[in-house]
């Protein structure tokens, strides 16, 4: 069963490769910081974006059940760092960090309307 996981996979990811081309894999992208990652993901096409998320999830796929728990477990621990992080900011912080988030939204919406 793992091998027909992979035998998949690697089809999907055979289906990709010319837009594979355009963007980083997926290991460089995890190296980044989340800045750099937020910023390198926004410079994408609407295509691209949508082919990394299909590597991503090809990737995911293919792991054993163990890999993917610990995936999983990894993933709810980065969230429940985000929401001690806020929980723990002050009113003035909160508002801060919410006026950033729309800026940043503002900016994205600007670029993906100049891509089109």
């Amino acid at each position: 069963m793992h091998k027909i996981r992979l035998i998949i996979a690697a089809s999907g990811l055979a289906l990709l490769l010319p837009v594979a081309g355009l963007t980083q894999s997926t290991d460089e992208i995890k190296q980044m910081t989340p800045e750099q990652r937020r910023e390198y993901v926004q410079g994408l096409s609407d295509e691209e974006r949508q082919a990394l998320r299909e590597q991503r999830r090809a990737q995911f796929d293919a792991m054993s059940d163990e890999e993917k728990a610990a995936a999983r477990e990894k993933h709810r621990e980065l969230k429940q760092q985000r929401r001690e992080t806020w929980k723990n900011m002050s009113e003035e912080e909160k508002a801060a960090a919410r006026q950033h988030m729309r800026d940043k939204g503002r900016e994205h919406g600007a670029r993906r309307h100049r891509q089109q």
